[in-house]
């Protein structure tokens, strides 16, 4: 026997990572015990860390990531909360005195093992790295053996039971639960051996190499915190040989290590040790509440739904915890659980709700605590350098998703914009461009953000490529556009880097561009490069970018276009033609743009004219697909460059009993499909409509199965209030070729649709007033002497209802 009663030998702690009630049990077995060395399964390499855990600005949950120098991107996390025993134990040492050191197999040789088995599963076409082939044994879950035994159907229940909820006022040795965990998990590897778990000899080998070192400068005085599985084998009488040889001829890689911060939504999927918890909110609830867990934890429930707006009274709170110490009851369970907390908060709180309770899932049982570590952790150049500008321009990494409106015009929401651009380039994923709620005008852009623990090796990756992040954007950028070989490739990095305002990357990606389109004769190519150039240009007049020599390739891009893509509308097939007019479409969109900027190069009215002549060319010619057809008929008649007339005549001609109907459709797809506001047409022109209802109402009954699926797609997409209103419209019988009879229950003059033949001056004069107030436009007198507020205030007075019939 040892001091205090202990018996002989280290004492091995057996426990769960993760676990709140391990980490309880732990630190009561260590100020029972008070050892002078407490060793840890963790890579050895990071014992130099372990002394910032004692740091007041260390925050858990943190992580330790390990990264091969030569190759960034292979790297492991090891993963630890608040109620992480391997933590508790760490903490206890550094707040004790007593040695603390780490030792599980070196991260140096973990990721080199990781390495080969991945090249391995590579060459023998496996799916799964290292799983040793198809007839390989799954690893199994001793947890769920063990819960299975005690006839139990959810591993968590039972974890929860045995041990989670476990009293503390028990008058028992602390010791004791984790020698009956160890001769459960005993029997287990006599039957399973390793469990499938491949790599667990050598792991153990090295902690029995590094327990016996320990053993001999600290004696027995030792405690060890491990995964309950492995206890067993530390316990084993292998000899030191033995061990060694397991260890001989490991691959090792140089590898480095440093402290990261790491969020319990991250903790809750499985990777690291593998040991993937479902509920860390839950269990960092059961580690910190002392007494009346259930309690406290319906308490910390309606204040989250009194936040979102729903009403939860003291009474609520009270029935919750009624209901679910009863469900426990009913289950046989010794203390209400997550499934009886969650049970009850669905029935009393969100009345039986699967929404609200979604809420409670996401932001408490799940939670979006993200960790912190202090500055003096080691980090490579590109990330202090990242950290330095978060905090600068206040961003700060978030573990939940958030949206960001940026002003262009304000100086530090243009740097933002810079920084989260740079970033994309580096294929570092913190933001992604979201559509902006403020409007569509060039001065905005919205983003979402959110900061994952894997951004830093995304991080470390990108370090290779400069010590900034401006340099290695730049670097980055540059070699990107060297070994680019698509043309649409090169306009969207020009595209990315005057958005990320990288002046020395710019002028290798203008040569580069300028090369690859003066080789590029596709005219799908040159289609698809177009629309990143134009807005390339837009932004430019944004940022105040020189964007000159940009402009002239543009120009030249589009005259190139506007030349070649007449034949190449002819001989497609559907798939052919989707996707070329989708291209024309982004085309008009981008010559809109490059008409109305002033530096884009381009003569602006004579390219307007060279592309309208194409659109009107593709719109009349036959042999062109009759989607493009469609489409060009459309933007022609959108921009005010065919009249109202001639696009029915267009229709009427498409629509005619000698034209097949899959391509009578493919042209109405064209027409009124894809295109905002192409329902809307329909509505308000009731002769479009009238033709398209003709034509669809004359389709044979054999051939209307082949263009339902064409029609369902064009109309599928149109608003609910739109297909309503066209459904009324069919119903009345709209007019084919002028205006409409007057339609009972409609009023004098309207037509079917409820719209008059002609503008009402008088009406249209009692709402502009109206409207101009709203705008905040100046209050000048009318032609009568009178001003806009008068009118606006005899125009609130008017009895009937404006716009009632147009």
């Amino acid at each position: 026997m040892t001091r205090a009663g202990r018996p002989a030998g280290p004492l091995l702690l057996g426990v769960r990572h993760h676990g709140p009630g391990s980490a309880r049990a732990v630190r009561a077995a260590l100020d029972a015990a008070r050892p002078r060395a407490v060793l840890v399964e963790g890579p050895p390499e990071a014992d130099a860390l372990l002394p910032l855990a004692a740091d007041e600005r260390m925050r858990p949950p943190v992580a330790l990531l390990a990264h091969a120098v030569d190759d960034p991107g292979q790297a492991a996390f090891w993963p630890l909360a608040a109620f992480s025993p391997e933590w508790v134990a760490i903490r206890w040492a550094l707040e004790h005195g007593a040695a603390v050191r780490f030792i599980d197999l070196p991260a140096a040789n973990s990721l080199a093992m990781t390495r080969a088995a991945e090249s391995e599963a590579d060459e023998d076409g496996e799916g799964e790295p290292g799983a040793g082939g198809p007839a390989a044994r799954a690893p199994i879950d001793p947890v769920a053996v063990l819960a299975t035994t005690a006839g139990y159907d959810d591993p968590e229940r039972w974890w929860e039971d045995v041990v989670e909820h476990r009293t503390g006022g028990e008058a028992v040795d602390p010791r004791a639960p984790f020698a009956a965990l160890a001769e459960a998990m005993a029997a287990l590897r006599e039957v399973y051996g390793d469990g499938g778990h491949r790599r667990d000899a050598v792991r153990e080998a090295h902690m029995r190499i590094q327990l016996r070192k320990a053993g001999k400068e600290f004696g027995d005085d030792l405690a060890v915190v491990c995964g309950a599985w492995h206890v067993p084998a530390l316990g084993t009488g292998t000899t030191l040989a033995a061990d060694r040889a397991l260890l001989k001829g490991l691959p090792k890689v140089k590898a480095e290590l440093t402290w990261v911060p790491w969020s319990h939504r991250r903790l809750a999927r499985h990777s690291g040790y593998g040991a993937g918890v479902e509920s860390p909110g839950w269990y960092g609830h059961l580690f910190d509440a002392a007494d009346r867990p259930i309690e406290r934890w319906m308490t910390k429930v309606a204040g989250l739904l009194r936040d979102e707006d729903r009403f939860v009274s003291s009474a609520h709170v009270i029935e919750a915890v009624r209901l679910a110490g009863s469900l426990a009851a009913m289950r046989g369970r010794p203390l209400a659980g997550l499934s009886e907390a969650t049970d009850a908060i669905r029935a009393v709180m969100c009345e039986g709700s699967d929404v609200p309770l979604a809420l409670v899932q996401d932001r408490l049982v799940v939670g979006e605590t993200l960790g912190q570590v202090p500055d003096s952790a080691p980090a490579v150049p590109l990330q202090r350098d990242l950290t330095r500008q978060q905090r600068t321009l206040r961003l700060k990494p978030e573990a939940q998703e958030r949206e960001l409106e940026l002003d262009l015009r304000k100086d530090n929401d243009a740097a933002r914009s810079r920084l989260l651009h740079r970033l994309r380039v580096l294929a570092v994923g913190w933001g992604e461009p979201a559509e902006s709620r403020a409007g569509t005008g060039t001065f905005r852009e919205s983003w979402r953000l959110r900061w994952e623990p894997e951004l830093y090796v995304q991080v470390a990756e990108a370090g290779t490529w400069g010590t900034t992040v401006l340099s290695a954007a730049t670097a980055k950028a540059a070699s990107r556009a060297a070994s680019a070989t698509a043309l649409a490739e090169v306009t969207a990095l020009a595209e990315q880097c005057l958005l990320a305002e990288l002046p020395d990357a710019l002028p290798v990606v203008m040569r580069a561009l300028a090369d690859r389109a003066a080789l590029d004769a596709d005219v799908g190519h040159l289609a698809d490069a177009l629309p990143a150039l134009a807005r390339t240009l837009r932004y430019g007049d944004v940022r105040s970018t020189d964007t000159v020599a940009l402009g002239e390739v543009a120009a030249g891009l589009a005259e190139r276009i506007c030349v070649a893509l007449p034949p190449a509308c002819t001989g497609l097939d559907a798939d052919g033609a989707a996707a070329l007019r989708g291209r024309v479409d982004g085309v008009h969109t981008s010559i809109g743009l490059l008409t109305g900027t002033a530096r884009s190069g381009a003569d602006a009215d004579g390219l307007r004219e060279r592309w309208t002549a194409v659109l009107h060319r593709l719109a009349a010619r036959d042999t062109v697909a009759g989607i493009i057809r469609g489409r060009a008929t459309r933007l022609l008649l959108d921009d005010g460059r065919l009249a109202e007339d001639d696009a029915a005549r267009l229709m009427s001609l498409a629509l005619s009993p000698g034209t097949p109907p899959a391509d009578a459709a493919a042209w109405i797809e064209g027409f009124v499909g894809g295109a905002a506001g192409g329902g809307m047409l329909l509505v308000h022109d009731e002769r479009l409509l009238g033709l398209v209802d003709a034509w669809l109402t004359g389709v044979p009954a054999d051939l209307f199965a082949d263009v339902l699926p064409l029609l369902r797609r064009t109309f599928s997409a149109y608003e609910a209030g739109v297909r309503r209103t066209l459904g009324e419209l069919v119903g009345r019988g709209p007019a084919t070729g002028g205006p409409a009879a007057t339609a009972a229950g409609t009023g004098p003059g309207t037509t079917a649709s409820g719209y008059a033949p002609g503008l009402d001056e008088a009406r249209a004069d009692a709402v502009e007033p109206v409207l101009c107030l709203l705008l905040g436009l100046h209050d000048d007198p009318g032609p009568n002497g009178d001003t806009l507020s008068g009118r606006a205030g005899r125009a609130a007075n008017v009895e009937e209802p404006l716009g009632a019939t147009g």
